[in-house]
């Protein structure tokens, strides 16, 4: 399963959306004994989203979903939002913060990163 983005992933989300502030959604799965790896990445990576801007707005446990289909459950959920997209890119690509992804890529054995726009920002025809 996916836990990374990709280059043409993340192409396609910087052309994608309004300008401006997003929160990107993010729903994980951790991998066996993977939990205390992204506790150690979310420590180190702290630096890197407050040098590029970002807010981690709330972190905490899934719990049972109570609308869902079989294995839609997530053990953890994440809301950080970025000032824009650009920034979101300079921060997974800055050297200091590729130094520390393995830690994350480890953790995890499932992940969703899902960006999202508030709805003010939309125009409703």
């Amino acid at each position: 399963m996916a836990v990374d983005p990709t280059g043409p992933a993340l192409a396609k989300m910087l052309n994608e959306g309004p300008d401006g502030p997003f929160v990107m959604l993010n729903l994980l799965r951790f991998a066996p004994n993977g939990r205390a790896s992204y506790m150690e990445y979310s420590r180190r990576a702290g630096h890197f989203l407050k040098k590029h801007g970002g807010e981690l707005l709330y972190a905490g446990d899934g719990a049972g979903p109570l609308v869902a289909e079989e294995g839609q459950d997530w053990d953890a959920v994440l809301l950080v939002r970025y000032p824009s997209r650009e920034a979101f890119s300079r921060m997974v690509s800055d050297p200091g913060y590729q130094e520390i992804t393995h830690l994350r890529s480890q953790a995890l054995s499932e992940a969703v990163l899902q960006p999202t726009d508030p709805w003010t920002s939309r125009r409703d025809s």
